[in-house]
């Protein structure tokens, strides 16, 4: 078994980290930093640069200059076996990686560890893709001998904004594709989490990815962030995060029209049938908020519960969640890290607040968690509360912590009726015995992504992302690829 707290300490030592710009490794043209603390205890972890609009011009005009330069000229063999030499890299040092996410941003590292059947699955699927991307030939009905058919081309410089929940898949998620395709990367990643991204940089960058392919920029939203969404040069962003972060970068994209990828929040519904079985849907509608602290968009925060079965469904889910162990992410029996920040955490408490305040019920937690072992730290206790009727407001606003919301039901139509009744649409979660009800549900809800039986399933080949307020495009399957592709008409008259 892996020392894990002996590697942390030789793993970050609150040193600077420069970003990686044009394959070089710099400091912020302003020369300010930012610092990376652990959530778990406080500790400075790095410094790094704080990277402003000075900064993204310069990492969009070396994207620009490697998407017109040599790596227009690699060959999808090029790109494929480019891929799966990251997928390598990847693989020699999940651990560090994993560490480094743990760290940075408080997941277990249990969860971070477990996550590589994923990533490295997304690195080889991509690679894949890469020598499967084909156009078309198109009879059409000009007279005389016109030929006419398509070409897919990559669509150029892509702008990626990612959120602090992980680092690493949101990473991956991102770049992958644009490798694939044959486009060029900025990548600005969450201030709250900046260095295992770094990390990735550098084992992309021995794996062989040529200058100005990926460039991190290392920076504060409203500064960094913003000035990619807004900038000429980029031609399509691609965004993970909130709605209303999501919104202002649409806004910011119309200057220059360039193509918008968002992939946003939720209030996903989770639906327990009177057939379920309890046994094997109590620790997964558990987990499906629970999970990484309950930073996470799909987080199943509406636990609807059919009436015949409520009472003893949400009791035993708030016994599971009372026996799951809060502590720092570096220990192995970790069940609930810490939440990102001091202002997030404390965020989430005036959601508790407000859910007392409401008359919601407080079945297990409800505050703040405090003890030696977390002193320094930012933990919440996860919490569930009965009692909860539809118009409270934690049943309709995002949490983005470990709250559950449990609601009793009457009916298949009235279920689908108020599980429809919000302006998400990410995900949903579905627990029944009977085929019949399992498909019924699934076709009825209003969400990207449907579970029945089971939750947080994500595979490299199948399509992710939402609906409604949740965003638009898609990450995953070959619909991903498209994201980054555009499709070019070519007519020949052989006349």
């Amino acid at each position: 078994m892996q020392d894990w707290k002996t590697l942390a300490s030789g793993l970050y030592d609150g040193t600077f980290r420069h970003m990686f710009i044009d394959g070089a490794w710099c400091e912020a043209i302003s020369g300010q930093v930012i610092e990376a603390r652990n959530p778990a205890d406080g500790r400075l972890l790095a410094t790094v640069p704080r990277g402003t609009d000075a900064d993204i011009d310069a990492a969009v005009a070396a994207a620009r200059k490697a998407f017109e330069g040599p790596w227009s000229k690699f060959t999808p063999f090029e790109r494929q076996a480019l891929l799966l030499r990251i997928a390598d890299g990847f693989e020699a040092e999940w651990e560090t990686l994993c560490l480094s996410d743990t760290l940075d941003m408080g997941m277990p590292i249990q969860r971070t560890l477990a996550n590589s059947r994923r990533v490295l699955g997304m690195l080889r699927f991509y690679a894949g893709q890469a020598v499967a991307i084909h156009g078309q030939t198109i009879p059409n009905s000009f007279p005389g001998e016109i030929y006419s058919s398509t070409v897919r081309e990559p669509v150029g410089v892509v702008g990626a904004i990612i959120p602090w929940n992980a680092p690493i898949a949101g990473s991956i998620w991102k770049i992958a594709p644009a490798i694939a395709t044959g486009c060029t990367v900025v990548l600005k990643p969450s201030e709250e989490a900046l260095l295992t991204v770094l990390l990735i940089a550098r084992i992309m960058q021995e794996a062989g990815l040529p200058d100005g392919v990926l460039n991190i920029v290392t920076g504060l939203g409203a500064e960094a962030g913003a000035a990619l969404a807004a900038h000429p040069g980029v031609d399509k962003i691609v965004f993970t995060g909130s709605t209303a972060t999501g919104q202002a970068i649409a806004r910011a994209a119309t200057g220059n029209l360039k193509r918008v990828s968002l992939e946003l929040g939720g209030k996903s519904p989770v639906i327990v049938c009177k057939d379920a079985d309890i046994e094997k849907a109590v620790p997964v509608a558990a987990m499906a908020v629970f999970a990484n602290s309950g930073q996470i968009c799909i987080a199943g925060s509406r636990l609807f519960v059919a009436r015949e079965i409520h009472d003893e469904f949400v009791r035993r889910v708030a016994e599971y969640a009372a026996g799951l162990k809060i502590g720092h992410g570096i220990e192995t029996d970790t069940d609930i890290g810490p939440i990102i920040s001091a202002r997030q955490a404390e965020r989430i408490a005036s959601y508790l607040k407000i859910a007392a305040h409401e008359g919601a019920e407080v079945l297990t937690g409800g505050s703040r968690a405090v003890g030696p072992a977390l002193e320094g730290g930012h933990f919440i206790q996860p919490t569930v509360f009965g009692g909860v009727r539809d118009e409270m407001t934690i049943a309709r606003e995002e949490i983005f912590g470990p709250v559950i919301s449990a609601l009793p039901f009457d009916s298949i139509d009235e279920v689908v009726k108020r599980a429809n009744a919000t302006p998400y649409g990410l995900a949903a979660g579905v627990f029944s015995t009977h085929l019949g009800t399992a498909h019924k549900l699934a076709h009825r809800l209003r969400a990207g992504s449907v579970w029945v039986n089971m939750y947080h399933a994500i595979d490299p080949a199948v399509p992710f992302g939402g609906v409604k307020m949740s965003g638009y495009g898609r990450e995953g399957g070959t619909e991903h690829l498209d994201e980054y592709l555009d499709t070019k008409a070519i007519w020949i008259n052989a006349d």
